[in-house]
Order: C-alpha cells, then structure tokens, then sequence
C-alpha cells in the first residue's frame, strides 16, 4: 500500500494505490489503513469496482456497523432501495428513478448539502464513514471536506477559551429546519421522538492521536444556556470560519471512488447536481462510535 499527500497538506486527505477491496484484508494491512485514517482523516481509493458485501466487508475491519433506519432518515423500510447496513445517500428510489421535486425524501436529503458530521445527532456519534460512487452525475456532485483539527489549531486563543467546555445540541430536526423543512409535519408524534436533540461539546480530541477539533455541524440547533438565535449566529460563524479554503478538500468524484472519512476529525457536505434529471448513486456505510461523548 503506497499513500499519497498533496504538497501543502501533508496531514490531510491521502491518496491510497496497491490496495484492492474486493479481495480480504489481512490485519497488518488493515491497521495501517487505520492509522492512516487517524492521521489523515480522509482517505481516497480509487477504482474500486466493489459490491455491497464487499463493501459491507470493508467497513466491518474496522468496528461495527451503524444500521440505517429510522433515526436517520424518514425514507420507510418499505421503501427502502438497499439493506439496512447502507445509507443510501442517492437521489434515487427503490425503482432506481430521481426523486420528483416535491418527494419529502428528496428534501430531506438536501441536508446532504449542509456542512454536517454524520450521526453528530446520536448520543455516541460515528466514527468513520465511508462513501462508494456507484454512478456518478455528468456536472456538479462533488463531496468538500474540512479539517476540523487545523480548524481548531488557527483559532484565536480567545475562541479557544470560549468553546473550550460549550455544549451544543444535535438533532436533524435543527439540519432540515435550515431548509425549511418541517419535520415536525412530516412525521407522526412518535416518529418525531427519533430525533430527539442530543448533546455534544463542541471541543473533542482524538484518543490516539490526541489532536483536538471543532465537533461542528449544522445538526447544531442551540448552545447548552443559550438562546436558539444567539447559539445559531455564533454557530454559522464558526462554520464560515472552518470551511475557508485553507481548511478544504474538494473531491471530484469517478465512478468506482471510495472515501473514507473520519467524522470526529472533519465535516463534509456534497455540491449540487442535476437531481431531478440524473441518476446519482452514492452508498455510505458507517462505523459505529466508541464513545459517548457527555
């Protein structure tokens, strides 16, 4: 396995050749993936022509899997296009045809397209996340990832002392409300309560390589004795702040690209593309978290 750096990031995003992913792994290898992905946060492997299994396979070196279900998402078991051990973050339903422009799936996928930290919203958040392109669209698509570990490093030692013990609330609910989509109608009573806030501090370090970052994302809904407008200014600011260029990775995607992100080091989100037009099959697999955080 050879890894590959971009001159003027030597600690983020890695280029990954002489590894293939429809073969097993054996261990040694699969520890320095792991470790790579610690120091790096984002890898990219290239033409990887896998299938579900295989990508199943993949993930599960390195923890369990989060299941996708219905504190994740409000697509029905029904009408689910892929087993429950993928996300399906495609534009796409269980007949493989666009989601029309009204489709509340549809609008709630949009959230995609918000800077966000997958499963940020639970009590023990993911840890890595790793994302196949099965079919790509013709223009747009493209996934941009921040380093919220560099993020952390440039703030001002006044910001720094400010977050350093600020707790904030998660929950999709916050996501999809930027959007202007209600969930709240959508949703029965008793759905609505898979979605119920958590908490999270806003500071966290990464045990192996003890760096800290900025656990952000627009799951963020309010700052613990805040109020909600005061919490989302000061919220919005920060993410303008740690998505500057020098603190972003823009991925133009090929078919068979796989990524593996580490969601307690970066925020991602994905550009906008012909949806409604193209079909764009993206399949995400998590790996559940080993820690809760509060």
């Amino acid at each position: 396995m050879e890894i590959q750096t971009r001159e003027n990031f030597p600690n983020f995003v890695g280029f990954v050749s002489g590894v293939d992913l429809k073969k097993e792994l054996n261990k040694e290898l699969v520890e320095k993936i792991d470790e790579a992905i610690n120091k790096l946060s984002v890898l990219v492997f290239k033409n990887q022509n896998i299938n579900d299994d295989e990508q199943v396979r993949f993930t599960r070196y390195f923890g369990e899997i989060e299941a996708s279900g219905k504190k994740s998402n409000i697509t029905k078991a029904k009408d689910r296009r892929l087993s429950a051990d993928l996300a399906d973050v495609s534009n796409l339903d269980k007949n493989n045809k666009p989601f029309t422009k009204d489709d509340p799936r549809r609008i709630f996928n949009l959230g995609n397209r918000l800077w966000h930290t997958d499963s940020s919203f639970k009590k023990i958040p993911a840890k890595y996340s790793l994302l196949s392109a099965r079919n790509i669209s013709k223009e747009g698509g493209n996934t941009e990832f921040a380093d919220m570990r560099d993020a952390y490093d440039c703030l001002d030692n006044n910001t720094k002392t400010k977050i350093k013990n600020m707790i904030c609330e998660h929950s999709l609910i916050y996501s999809r409300q930027r959007l202007g989509f209600d969930m709240t109608k959508e949703l029965s009573s008793e759905e609505i309560k898979n979605f119920t806030p958590v908490e999270q501090p806003l500071v966290r370090m990464n045990n192996l390589t003890k760096r800290k970052t900025i656990f952000l994302s627009s799951h963020i809904g309010k700052i613990r004795d805040w109020i909600r407008p005061d919490s989302m200014c000061f919220i919005n600011d920060l993410i303008e702040y740690a998505t500057q260029t020098q603190f972003k990775y823009v991925h133009k995607w090929s078919q068979n690209d796989l990524i593996i992100w580490d969601n307690r080091q970066t925020m991602h989100r994905a550009r906008a593309f012909d949806d409604l037009k193209e079909n764009r099959d993206m399949r995400r697999t998590t790996v559940l978290g080993e820690e809760q955080l509060i």
